[in-house]
């Protein structure tokens, strides 16, 4: 009884959730070896699938822009779908600080990261039109305002453990909602 390969994509799939894991803990510059080992797979397989820590990086960072898409598809016709997008994004920072530090600097100055950075700030946009819509969100915040907001809310990755990032995060989500909200 012979057992079958996994296929590309499972292989795929294994590495990213590994990358994520080591990354989580070590940072964006921990040895490939460790994703190697955490994946259970071998070496020339991780540079089959990618050939350099860039491409790894920016997989995973699709990966995060297409999940951020199945959950703005989640939230259609939800008039407060922005102020639950800045959570879901206080989270990721949260959960993924280094990825999402790597994210907030490095991949600006870096032009394969440009069509993935545009996809994830539209995801936003239908959902800050609706809940200025709704009356729920400033009519002078724009689409291009979300660099800014996740800027503000990437403050927290100054905090050492899971707890003090989650605490910083939702202070900073706190001032940025009271912010946002329309004048009466």
């Amino acid at each position: 009884m012979s057992t079958k390969r996994p296929d590309a994509a499972t292989r795929r799939t294994q590495l990213l959730d590994a990358a994520d894991a080591v990354f989580r803990i070590h940072g964006v510059h921990a040895p490939l070896e460790l994703v190697v080992a955490q994946a259970g797979v071998g070496r020339a397989t991780l540079y089959r699938q990618f050939p350099d820590r860039h491409a790894l990086l920016l997989a995973l960072m699709e990966r995060s822009v297409e999940r951020l898409h199945a959950k703005v598809d989640s939230l259609r016709g939800q008039p407060d779908a922005f102020f639950v997008l800045l959570q879901y994004l206080a989270d990721r920072i949260v959960h993924s600080p280094a990825l999402s530090d790597y994210w907030r600097t490095t991949g600006l100055r870096d032009p394969r990261f440009t069509p993935v950075r545009e996809r994830a700030a539209g995801a936003f946009a239908d959902a800050l039109r609706s809940s200025q819509a709704a009356g729920l969100l400033r009519a002078d915040v724009e689409p291009q305002d979300l660099t800014l907001l996740s800027g503000m809310l990437g403050a927290a990755l100054r905090g050492a453990t899971e707890a003090e990032r989650r605490r910083l995060v939702q202070r900073a989500l706190d001032f940025l909602t009271h912010g946002l909200r329309p004048l009466p």
